[in-house]
């Protein structure tokens, strides 16, 4: 059995030096506000993988409201999500973010953010795919008032999985 899972996010820009993107920190003039570290592209991904195994979505798991994930490392949060599908006999197929954002420019980190979530999903890099664009100053994106993050991720049942 398979199954697809969509996710998104998005964070509003505020005070830093650097933002979180895909398990990378990026230098930057503004960072992400959020309860955890703020890293909408790993968010994104968790409610697609939480998703597609019907188990409701990131804000379920790891509440805003909770002080225990207050500045938490969200690929600590992807790390605990797989360990949910694991345990629910799922394993990752594949999985496709794209980041949307003005700034700051992205492609230099896109091989590095591909690196990390595949350590953090236990697959190959292979299995990974990060796009980055940008919304060509239009909306609040263009504005450069926030980041967001779709993404889209393949869970097999266990005894399938190639």
């Amino acid at each position: 059995m398979i199954r697809i899972g969509h996710g998104y996010d998005v964070h509003a820009s505020g005070d830093g030096d650097h933002v979180m993107l895909g398990g990378v920190r990026i230098p930057s003039d503004f960072g992400l506000v959020a309860h955890s570290d703020g890293d909408v592209a790993l968010h994104a991904l968790c409610d697609a993988l939480l998703g597609a195994a019907g188990l409701g979505d990131i804000g379920r798991h790891f509440p805003d409201t909770d002080d225990a994930f207050l500045g938490a490392d969200s690929r600590d949060l992807l790390r605990s999500v797989c360990s949910k599908l694991t345990q629910g006999g799922w394993v990752v197929g594949n999985v496709d973010l794209t980041i949307i954002a003005q700034r700051p420019r992205l492609s230099d980190f896109i091989a590095g953010m591909r690196d990390a979530i595949a350590t953090d999903l236990a697959v190959d890099v292979t299995r990974v795919n990060v796009k980055a664009t940008t919304t060509e100053r239009l909306g609040f994106v263009g504005r450069e008032e926030g980041i967001a993050a779709h993404a889209v991720a393949l869970i097999e049942s266990g005894h399938h999985a190639a």
